[in-house]
């Protein structure tokens, strides 16, 4: 793993699934890790001094700020962040049918809501808020935790357009941020074993599937890239980090990339 003592970062959504894994392998590298989520439980990440679970609504503004204040208060700086919140998952199943994929005239309206407000939304405001420190510093890291749907149809039009808006606001936050020396990308992780995909883990193929720390091991490479703004804007695939980076899963293994074909 790399080195990332004396770094400091927040990743949003980390309660459970990839914004968790990548809590425990940041902080596992080093860094000392906010790690915020709505329902987040501290005894879940207390695995090291270097994780700070923060409860945190990311739908609000005020929550948000508190975050953002406290690091500020207890850091002289702040080097890393990744936006893994996201809305829009709930409720799959409504009145006993299954409305994931269902065509947008059928769909709910509260689920474009979530995806934008807890999704997209959340993430432009914790970049503002990081991008105040990271500028007056010169330097830092903003991962978007991203998807395919930006780019092919999958599920339901409110998730694709709303990986597609999170892909753009990336590549206008590091065109903004670019003389700054600030670092932003989109990150596409494959299939990962997260608490919601094990559940339906016997209707799966997870022999190409990622544990959510490997997200984590992608993120930790970028940190430690000191050419990271040669990346800046563009979308990274996670195992395809893994052969340039040349780091393995937990388990050993290196998932071999997906392409907009295989998804």
């Amino acid at each position: 793993m790399k080195n990332l003592d004396g770094k400091v970062a927040i990743v949003t959504g980390a309660t459970r699934g990839v914004g968790k894994g990548i809590a425990l392998e940041l902080a596992e590298a080093g860094a000392t890790v906010y790690a915020t989520g709505r329902t987040i439980v501290e005894t879940e990440l207390a695995t090291t001094e270097r994780l700070i679970p923060v409860r945190c609504d990311h739908s609000r503004d005020s929550d948000v700020e508190a975050v953002f204040q406290r690091i500020t208060n207890e850091q002289d700086h702040l080097d890393i962040l990744v936006n893994s919140v996201w809305g829009g998952y709930e409720n799959m199943v409504e009145n006993n049918e299954f409305t994931w994929m269902l065509p947008f005239w059928k769909q709910p309206f509260w689920r474009w809501d979530a995806m934008f407000a807890a999704g997209v939304r959340a993430y432009y405001v914790a970049s503002a808020h990081a991008a105040r420190t990271m500028v007056e510093q010169r330097g830092g890291l903003i991962v978007n935790i991203s998807f395919w749907a930006a780019q092919k149809y999958l599920s339901n039009v409110a998730y694709g357009v709303s990986k597609a808006a999170t892909d753009k606001l990336t590549a206008d936050m590091a065109h903004e941020l670019r003389d700054h020396k600030v670092a932003v990308v989109s990150l596409y992780p494959g299939l990962v074993r997260t608490e919601k995909v094990m559940e339906a883990a016997a209707f799966l193929d997870l022999s190409n599937s990622e544990s959510p720390q490997f997200i984590g091991r992608a993120v930790a490479a970028l940190a430690s890239d000191s050419n990271i703004s040669e990346k800046s804007g563009r979308i990274l695939v996670a195992a395809a980090l893994a052969q340039e980076y040349d780091f393995t899963d937990i388990d050993g293994k290196q998932p071999r990339p997906l392409t907009l074909n295989d998804v």
